[in-house]
């Protein structure tokens, strides 16, 4: 089931190299603005977000349409590792705010290391 959205959170990247990447995978990106600490853009007809340092070290990527060429977060954050080479984190299905705390901490990390579900506290 294809997510109504997308949120993948990188390490190591910067929104010049997000934007590389988007241009590649969905089409053309406009130039980002900033807004306070975050930047947006377009890549084609997809709103896009990046947020620096969201969560520590970790940059947020948040493409706010169902219309992406990935189905959902997993996808999305496996293309991202394999075009960027940066470990990659995302939820492992759709989240939702009725879930608890424990489910809401289940992660899949993407790294050179290969594929793994861990426990990622972002609170």
């Amino acid at each position: 089931m294809r997510q109504p959205d997308i949120e993948i959170y990188l390490k190591d990247a910067d929104h010049k190299a997000i934007a590389a990447w988007l241009g590649d995978a969905i089409g053309p990106v406009s130039e980002w603005r900033q807004q306070g600490q975050t930047y947006k853009c377009q890549a084609g007809d997809v709103p896009v977000t990046w947020l620096p340092k969201a969560v520590g070290k970790w940059h947020s990527l948040y493409l706010e349409s169902a219309a992406t060429p990935w189905a959902d977060d997993l996808t999305c954050a496996r293309a991202a590792f394999a075009a960027l080479n940066v470990e990659v984190r995302c939820a492992p299905g759709g989240w939702d705010e009725e879930e608890s705390v424990e489910t809401a901490d289940r992660w899949i990390r993407l790294s050179s290391d290969g594929e793994e579900e861990i426990t990622w506290r972002t609170d």
